[in-house]
Order: structure tokens, then C-alpha cells, then sequence
């Protein structure tokens, strides 16, 4: 059926769109989502390649010589922190940081909602009753304020550390979307017809229903993916982040929590602001068009 939709929406083309088509498709119908997707690949590919030439050790040396140094100064290009160090290379490692932190929690989260939502929705019965109640029960807390308190009694956290505590409590939401898409897909004929040949529940689950909603679950990522980088950031402005002596996007803006540095001393954390601003925008966009190709009824062309 999806195949045949498929073939019907680009029959005045005469070839039949996959799935790559109809999302490549979609962006060259929205010139802006194309354009948040260039944007945000090449951030991230410079933000990964320059990181890898900066030596942190040396960035990170204080040099009250250099406190506060206006940009173009001393060979600092966007100038310098109370510390001295250089607020470019800061930008860049923290960047990096958080966008690597963000992905890893994408990924874990992404994966255990996956799994829990699948055999929540497929299964049912018993299995769906006692998965829902954890997750009911999950979605009650305070999950913000759990994280602060792990972040604050966790002795020497890490980056590692760091990503488990925020995926332990941000898959509920990729769980139950998947549930819900699962529910109704489960009635499907093609899920009957594997039944009824006597396909093991697994295969059906990865190889008959997962493929049909990866659509979905890739718009469900992708708007994830931005929610995490701001979740991140917003932890380590508070200062329940990253560690100290961890550059990041978060400690970068953090530093406007000063009054004196948020009027006289705008380079240290308005760069970092910025470039959240640009990257927040980015993905929304692109989201926006992966949403529009996910459902044929929202499409531009």
C-alpha cells in the first residue's frame, strides 16, 4: 500500500519516489528547510574537524594577562573570557560537546523508546498494561529537578555520567508515540498474514512494522535531537550540567549571568547564543520538511 502511494503521487513523473525522493523532494520545495540543512551539516562538520586541532589542555590555561581581551586582540578573534582563554576555541569544543551530547541521548533514548514502545504496542494485554504504568508513573516526576539532584550528588560526574542520567528519564516520550503508531499498525493485514505464516513476533516487529513507521520516528528523533541540545545547554547555564572545566555552549551563555559581563563584556556569550539560536532554527526547519514528507497529506508537492 505504501509503495502504491507512493507511485501515485509521482505517476506525472513517471518513476516511482522512495523514500529519500520524497524527503529530497520536499526540500527542494521548501528552499528554507534546504537551506537550515546545509546549514546545520556543515556546523557540524566544521564544529567536529576544528575540535579535533584545538588542544584543550591549553585552551582551558588561565592568563589574567589576557582577562576580558576585546576581539582582534592578542590573536583572539572573538576575544576572551574572565580567564583569559580564548573564546573561539571555547565555542568550538563546546560546541562540539554539547552537539555530541545531544546525538548520544538521541541515540540511547531513541533506541530504548523504540524497543519499549514496540513491545508495549505489539504485544499488549499484560505487557502493555504494566510498560504503561512504569511510564505513567515516570511522566508524574519531576524529572528536571531529579536531574539536578543526580547531577548535584553524583561525585566527579563526567560527559558519560552526564548522558545516562539525562536518557534514563527523557525516553518516555519516543516510547509512547511508538506505542500508539504500533497499536494501529498491529491491526494491519500484513501483520496478520506474517502471523498466520508463522513469523517469529520479533521479525514482524523489526522487519514488518518498524520499516512502516520509520518516517515518524525519524521527524520524532530529529525534533528530539534539538530538544536535547537545548535541554543541555539549559542544565549547564544553571550550572547542573557539564563539569566546570568542560566547555559548552551552556557555560558559554552562563557567563551573562553576570551583570557586569552581560553589559561590558558581550563577546563571551553572545557568540555562544548565536550560534544555539542558528542551530535551534536549523533543525526545526529541517523537522518541519521530514514532518511534511511523513505525511502525504502535508506535503508541498
Amino acid at each position: 500500500m505504501q509503495q502504491l502511494e507512493e507511485k501515485l503521487i509521482t505517476q506525472d513523473e513517471g518513476t516511482p519516489a522512495t523514500g529519500l525522493k520524497v524527503v529530497w523532494r520536499e526540500f527542494k520545495k521548501d528552499k528554507l528547510a534546504l537551506a537550515s540543512l546545509i546549514v546545520l551539516v556543515g556546523i557540524i562538520a566544521v564544529t567536529f574537524v576544528w575540535a579535533f586541532m584545538i588542544n584543550k589542555e591549553e585552551l582551558m590555561q588561565i592568563s589574567l594577562y589576557d582577562e576580558f581581551a576585546e576581539p582582534g586582540t592578542n590573536g583572539f578573534i572573538l576575544g576572551a573570557d574572565q580567564g583569559g582563554s580564548d573564546v573561539l576555541g571555547q565555542l568550538i569544543i563546546g560546541a562540539r560537546n554539547s552537539l555530541t551530547i545531544a546525538i548520544a541521548i538521541t541515540v540511547i533514548t531513541g533506541v530504548l523508546g523504540v524497543a519499549i514502545g514496540l513491545a508495549a504496542g505489539y504485544f499488549g494485554g499484560i505487557v502493555d498494561a504494566i510498560i504503561m504504568r512504569v511510564m505513567d508513573f515516570y511522566m508524574t516526576l519531576p524529572t528536571l529537578m531529579i536531574i539536578i539532584v543526580f547531577v548535584t550528588i553524583i561525585p566527579k560526574y563526567n560527559v558519560v555520567t552526564f548522558v545516562l542520567i539525562m536518557s534514563a528519564f527523557l525516553w518516555i516520550g519516543t516510547a509512547r508515540l511508538i506505542r500508539s503508531k504500533v497499536l494501529s499498525e498491529g491491526n494491519r493485514d500484513y501483520v496478520n498474514a506474517s502471523k498466520t505464516m508463522g513469523t517469529g513476533n520479533f521479525a514482524i516487529m523489526f522487519k514488518g512494522i518498524l520499516p512502516n513507521i520509520s518516517s515518524l520516528l525519524i521527524v520524532e528523533l530529529t525534533l528530539n535531537f534539538a530538544g536535547n541540545v537545548g535541554i543541555e545547554t539549559g542544565l549547564s547555564f544553571l550550572g547542573f550540567g557539564l563539569p566546570p572545566d568542560v566547555p559548552s555552549l551552556g557555560t558559554l551563555v552562563g557567563a551573562a549571568s553576570n551583570p557586569v559581563v552581560l553589559e561590558n563584556n558581550w563577546w563571551v556569550w553572545f557568540p555562544a547564543s548565536m550560534l544555539i539560536l542558528i542551530l535551534m532554527l536549523a533543525i526545526n526547519y529541517v523537522g518541519q520538511a521530514l514532518r511534511r514528507a511523513a505525511d502525504s497529506k502535508q506535503r508541498l508537492g
